[in-house]
């Protein structure tokens, strides 16, 4: 026992012996009123005391020892109500390391530095004991007397009371008691604030909607809590008024009550920029408009006129306007991103009622996504959830319906403590402001949101915007909407936020400009969007997910029928891809449309059919196919007669399907019919002819006639490579087909080798997911099997074409399984390229003979299946 422990149990002993009539008060009670009970069992109501309690659930009894009482030094939390929960007693104490917990001077701990002397007289649990506060209480004044005794006198001169800063607090909102997350944002502005000589103007930018008040509001009481000196201004810039307002009390509160209103921002500066205001942190909040804030007009005083300058001051600016950000604090910026995906359910958790609502993960998973992780919008949903009853589920599904539910959930007012009173809260409401505030400062800017929300919002060419004449125009208006958060460019590609995205589309509806931007947006893509040539391949994809966002949207499908041609060769390319379904649906529209503007014998109409029997045919939908091949092949003798071109092609399609349906004699009959014709009018080396001769080697190779079918193959294949290049997609269509000649007559290595030629160009032109790619790839992979080859890198000797093997390097890994698992259709590719004009590749890896037979490809490492989309 210490020395200062037998001072204080002398003390008691001392005031309960002078004063008799003090003990039955302030005495230590008998031992069998201590009871301390598992914190997981609370008092019921048995009455006032805990005689009736289960005395099974005490931890132990007895524990306090009325010789002398035990001093503990540390932390005492101070409250504005009794501690009764045992269960937060723990959680408390646990964190923060608390002795013990007090109420009375909650009043004065925020005012006054004091030093608190507690006697602990029960364990903040429902069993209260009122037995023991009166000797707690006698322990508590012994030890300050003790205490008192041995501090030393010190003498302070009056005049340094008056030095003494008092702290000042204009802070409009209340701390967020659910605030979670941007602990690395919080701390950073904390060092930026505080630490000497640090930048003394800061700013925390993002989209709106973000948390910029939130991360403000927590790092102002963090600043009051650790500096009782540091005085914190809250300026909202909603509107000129509510400033004006907020400086009038600013100015009273610093004691300057003669100031005139006009003049109470000029005083309010000199006063903080001088010595005797101490240290202070003045925020701004909302800080978006650039005219308020820097005035191109000398007459007329900016806000950054007024903003004070002190070696003891800081100024923190909320803005959306990452330009002004920069204008107002140089390089001294907190951006603020998206949360991630565990800190936005921390905060759907703390906004829900019901948190059973979280138990089910993918949901809420779901969820958070389609509100893109935003915590105004996340803060919104909840609202609407907790008012309605709703579970996620329903919540989710009325959010992904329709556009129109989204917008009208995303319009939902609320009420949220932690804004302004005044102001609507939605998120679409949100974004206007920036919206009205981009189109006042850059016109351009706002047109290119414009376009941009006729599109699909992410990985927008900047190429597909309307051309500019100033190229540095187009930067400034690219470089605003940055600024703002609304997209994010990367090297050449802009991506869109996509809430905003929603609400742009919004505010266009509302203001009835949506039809014009999608008529705007149809005729630059009509402009850009190339054909489907090979070459093109790169760009149409690039410009593809943008053409289908633009071509399904309800406002151009009413005016679809000014854009055919558009809609012609999207659909082409998507076919070119193996994108079949997306392609049947346009061809359709396209076959509908010709069919109501021209007649059904019209070219435009009979040219639809045609492809959209090509989609048919690359499903296997053999029958479709051959109702659509007759009709068009009909029509076209009786217009054009059997000699015509686009009657040979039609014939050729017929065969085609013939073959594919088993029915040899009929596809060899049609086959040979188009093929001489071809050699007469046109020449044996003139494309249409080769593909004609390919379809009759295939033909030809379905019937087991191995020697006429190679001797076709090998011509088609030399004559495609002289007159178009051994990477165009006829080419390696005729390669393939060889290879799998060769590979029936027994010559295997011959076979593997040139398919590995084949497999590697096809992924250099055509990529390595699409199904003719795939269809190669395959039957490497079984030829290996099934003949226990190993890579060739020397071509066949049939062959004078040097190429490498690339099987090591290309699409190592599971990628196999992925392809492994697709249909057998999804390895044909259309053949009715040109309809009307001429086929293209017509692939022997299609026919059911192949597809079924092909054992599955091994599992290779799962590593890989990253590289496949």
């Amino acid at each position: 026992m210490t020395g200062g422990e037998e001072d204080v149990s002398k003390i008691v002993s001392e005031v309960l012996e002078l004063n008799p009539e003090m003990n039955q008060m302030f005495s230590p009670p008998e031992h069998d009123t201590d009871f301390l009970f598992l914190s997981s069992y609370h008092h019921g109501n048995q009455g006032d005391t805990c005689e009736k309690c289960d005395k099974e659930q005490l931890v132990t009894r007895n524990r306090r020892d009325t010789r002398a009482p035990f001093i503990h030094y540390g932390l005492i939390a101070s409250g504005d109500q009794v501690m009764k929960d045992s269960d937060t007693r723990d959680r408390l104490a646990q964190r923060h390391g608390i002795l013990c917990f007090e109420m009375e001077a909650a009043g004065l701990m925020d005012d006054l530095p004091t030093l608190v002397i507690r006697g602990i007289c029960d364990y903040c649990d429902s069993h209260k004991q009122k037995e023991w506060q009166g000797y707690a209480a006698l322990t508590a004044a012994a030890y300050a007397k003790v205490l008192v005794s041995v501090i030393p006198v010190c003498y302070m001169k009056f005049d340094s009371l008056k030095s003494n800063k008092v702290q000042h607090w204009v802070v409009s909102l209340a701390r967020n008691p659910r605030f979670v997350g941007r602990q690395d944002e919080v701390t950073k502005l904390e060092e930026l604030i505080t630490i000497p000589d640090g930048p003394r103007r800061v700013a925390i930018t993002g989209l709106g909607g973000i948390g910029k008040t939130q991360v403000a509001l927590e790092v102002a009481h963090r600043i009051r809590d650790r500096d009782k000196e540091c005085s914190v201004f809250w300026v909202p810039c909603i509107s000129n008024e509510m400033i004006e307002q907020t400086f009038l009390n600013i100015a009273q509160i610093l004691g300057l009550h003669d100031v005139k209103p006009v003049d109470v921002k000029e005083q309010t500066k000199i006063y903080l920029s001088s010595e005797r205001a101490g240290k202070w942190l003045l925020i701004f909040d909302n800080a978006d408009d650039t005219e308020m804030w820097v005035s191109a007009n000398n007459a007329i005083p900016s806000l950054e006129d007024f903003l004070p300058q002190s070696d003891q001051g800081h100024i923190l600016f909320t803005t959306r306007n990452g330009e002004l950000a920069v204008d107002l604090t140089a390089s001294n910026i907190i951006a603020l991103p998206d949360v991630d995906k565990e800190t936005a359910s921390n905060i759907l958790e703390s906004l829900l009622l019901q948190k059973q609502l979280l138990d089910d993960p993918i949901t809420t998973s779901t969820l958070l996504e389609q509100l893109a992780f935003l915590p105004l919008a996340i803060a919104q949903a909840s609202a609407y959830i907790n008012k309605k009853r709703l579970s996620l589920s329903a919540y989710l599904m009325l959010f992904q319906e329709k556009e129109q539910d989204s917008i009208e959930l995303l319009s939902e007012d609320f009420r949220d403590p932690g804004r302004y009173k005044d102001i609507q809260n939605p998120v679409i409401t949100t974004w206007l402001i920036s919206f009205q505030q981009i189109q006042h400062q850059d016109q351009l800017a706002a047109d290119y949101l414009s376009f941009m929300v006729c599109i699909d919002p992410r990985n927008i060419p900047q190429s597909l915007l309307p051309p500019q004449t100033c190229r540095k125009e187009s930067l400034d208006a690219l470089g605003l909407l940055n600024a703002y958060s609304f997209t994010n460019s990367q090297d050449l590609n802009i991506s869109m936020h996509r809430l905003v995205h929603i609400a742009t589309r919004n505010w266009l509806r509302k203001n009835g400009r949506f039809g014009y931007w999608i008529q705007r947006v149809a005729g630059r893509i009509d402009m850009a969007f190339p054909d489907d040539h090979h070459t093109n391949r790169r760009l149409w994809r690039e410009y593809l997910p943008h053409a289908l966002a633009l071509v399904h949207d309800n406002e151009f499908v009413v005016q679809q029928e000014q854009y055919v041609n558009l809609i012609e060769r999207i659909a082409d390319c998507l076919d070119s891809d193996g994108r079949y379904h997306e392609a049947e649906v346009l061809y359709r529209t396209l076959m509908r449309i010709n069919q109501e503007r021209d007649g059904p014998e019209h070219t435009t109409t009979l040219t639809s059919m045609v492809n959209l029997a090509s989609t048919y045919w690359n499903q296997g939908r053999w029958n479709e196919t051959e109702k659509l091949d007759v009709q068009v092949m009909e029509a076209r003798m009786a217009a054009l007669g059997a000699e015509h071109p686009d009657t040979l092609t039609s014939m050729l399609n017929l065969s085609v399907t013939y073959r594919d349906q088993g029915r040899w004699n009929e596809a060899e009959e049609f086959g040979v019919q188009v093929m001489d014709r071809r050699k007469t009018v046109l020449g044996a080396e003139h494309p249409d002819t080769l593909d004609s001769m390919l379809n009759l080697a295939l033909t030809y190779w379905n019937q087991g006639r191995w020697n006429e079918a190679e001797e076709l193959g090998v011509q088609v294949m030399e004559a495609s490579m002289a007159a178009l290049g051994a990477e165009h997609p006829r080419t390696l269509t005729s390669m393939s087909n060889l290879a799998y000649t060769w590979e029936s007559q027994g010559k295997s290595q011959d076979a593997l080798s040139l398919m590995e030629n084949c497999l590697e160009l096809r992924r250099k032109v055509l990529g390595p997911t699409h199904p003719n790619t795939r269809s190669s790839y395959h039957a490497i992979c079984e030829w290996r099997d099934k003949y226990s080859l190993s890579s060739s890198r020397t071509p066949s000797a049939a062959l004078k074409y040097k190429s490498r093997n690339i099987l090591s390097e290309f699409l190592p890994g599971s990628a196999a399984a992925v392809m492994a698992s697709q249909s057998a259709r999804e390895k044909l590719v259309n053949p009715f390229r040109t309809p009307g004009l001429s086929t293209a590749g017509l692939f022997i890896e299609n026919h059911p003979f192949f597809t079924d037979s092909r054992i599955p490809l091994p599992t290779l490492e799962d590593r890989y299946l990253q590289e496949v989309d």
